[in-house]
């Protein structure tokens, strides 16, 4: 175990803690269901930023991602970027409209939102139980790349790095809430930026310069510098299924669309959407180049996954790796505090005050039953991780495509279709849901594409046709959503 590691880790873990205590301390005296899930709707353009780009970068992108790229060489570098206008889709898609409806309709959730919209309490019993299942499976991914993180770089054995890890995120999401989580992203979105840089340049000086890793890559297998990538893994409906499901479909995700209604003023979107792409940009080039161009550095690695902290370890002095360590510590620590808090937001908001809405007013019980919810979904993805799988990008993949596939055409067609009715966001989820389920615990591939493409368009085609047999819904201007 390496002290130097270690220590540098061990600081950045109590600035997250301090900062939690700070957001405790900084909370309005309004709602706390809005305060605790939404922090008061108060992000400025930088925090937004770095929020949504914290929250959507993850342990796929700091250890799945580079460790794809390690494996299928500098195509996968170039696939990766189609990610680049995730953030500017999300919030130009969702962004203004999204946010001043959820205003209008005192949305907490994204299920507060569809409720508003559709007027059915049949579809968020669907969403949330879809949204919770769903989440289980990609915080898991996020729990097991800490854990991988501390047992590579710092030495610590895989079951100890988890426990740390894992109850250090559960009590700063429980008791610190999105005013924390939100704190948290801005400070890990810098880390993440600094440590990618300073990482992709030490790999490059490992490897003798940039044009002797590119001749040693080639040296190795000539299809890691070819665009196809080795196994000729990236063909024409590889590369469309991967845009699909990292790119278009990150609109559908619930814990991104909650960003997208928690921010200050329009001058927050505006600034939010160039900031998120250029940080984006930087972040998906330096991580997947230092994954492709550290083989050259590496070439025997057996798991790909990883990568990341072995180069930390190999290229960086202890004391700077311990320090860069919390970079992809970063990405992992902010996406499981997001979805953790949209966990804890369904079982509460969605499922809990559904069937006791007399509870709506009773702040110190909600209170106690947030922090509780979040600590025991906590120790529930500690056991869950328990027993890694070798490659953690395709888990998260499959979470992500889930979700999508159940959220995308209502959150979507719900705001610009005024037509758009509860019996066809109900098709749409039911089809895209189960439909992706079957393709891919079926690991069919129809015309070579991915699971969420045929799921996505059925999906579109199910809430076209079931929109025909549903009511049009009325909806007041100025609804409360009080489940």
């Amino acid at each position: 175990m390496q002290l130097e590691v270690i220590l540098p880790l061990v600081a950045y873990l109590l600035v997250v803690f301090g900062l939690s205590i700070y957001a405790m301390r900084k909370r309005s005296t309004g709602s706390f269901l809005n305060e605790y899930f939404l922090g008061s709707r108060s992000m400025g353009g930088f925090v937004l930023a770095m929020t949504l780009t914290a929250t959507y970068i993850s342990a796929s992108s700091f250890i799945g991602g580079p460790g794809a790229a390690y494996k299928y060489g500098l195509g996968w570098v170039l696939l990766a970027m189609i990610q680049l206008p995730a953030v500017w889709l999300s919030l130009g898609v969702l962004g203004k409209k999204f946010a001043i409806l959820a205003r209008r309709y005192n949305a907490v959730t994204l299920n507060d939102m569809l409720f508003a919209r559709y007027q059915s309490r049949l579809l968020v019993w669907l969403a949330s139980l879809s949204l919770l299942v769903a989440f289980i499976g990609a915080m898991t991914v996020q729990f097991i790349g800490g854990a991988r993180l501390l047992e590579t770089a710092a030495g610590i054995p895989y079951e100890t790095g988890l426990l740390i890890f894992g109850i250090s995120i559960a009590l700063y999401t429980a008791f610190g809430g999105f005013r924390a989580s939100v704190l948290n992203d801005a400070m890990q979105g810098m880390v993440m930026l600094i440590g990618t840089i300073v990482l992709l340049v030490g790999i490059v000086h490992a490897a003798g310069g940039l044009s002797h890793a590119v001749q040693t890559l080639e040296h190795i297998d000539p299809k890691l510098v070819s665009p196809q990538g080795a196994d000729d893994i990236l063909s024409p409906t590889f590369m469309t299924s991967f845009w699909v499901l990292v790119c278009f479909g990150v609109i559908g995700l619930p814990h991104t669309a909650v960003r997208c209604i928690s921010y200050k003023d329009s001058k927050a979107v505006h600034r939010g959407i160039i900031l998120g792409t250029v940080v984006v940009a930087i972040l998906m080039l330096g991580m997947h180049l230092a994954g492709a161009l550290g083989r050259a550095v590496i070439p025997d690695l057996t798991v790909p996954d990883l990568v990341i902290p072995t180069l930390m370890v190999k290229v960086l002095p202890p004391f700077a790796a311990g320090i860069f360590l919390a970079a992809p510590m970063a990405a992992i620590m902010s996406t499981i505090n997001a979805q953790l808090l949209q966990s804890s937001a369904t079982i509460i908001k969605d499922l809990y005050l559904n069937l006791h809405p007399e509870q709506m007013h009773n702040e110190k019980r909600l209170k106690r039953m947030s922090a509780l919810i979040t600590l025991v979904l906590g120790a529930l993805l500690l056991l869950a991780a328990w027993r890694p799988p070798e490659m953690i990008i395709w888990l998260n993949l499959l979470a992500f495509g889930g979700l999508e596939a159940v959220f995308l055409w209502p959150l979507v067609l719900g705001l610009y279709w005024e037509r758009a009715n509860a019996a066809g966001a109900l098709s749409a989820m039911i089809t895209g849901g189960v439909l992706y389920a079957l393709l891919a615990s079926l690991k069919i591939q129809l015309l070579g594409f991915h699971p969420i493409v045929p799921s996505l368009l059925l999906s579109l085609l199910a809430f076209v046709a079931g929109n025909r047999f549903g009511r049009p819904v009325t909806q007041a201007p100025n609804i409360t959503v009080n489940h």
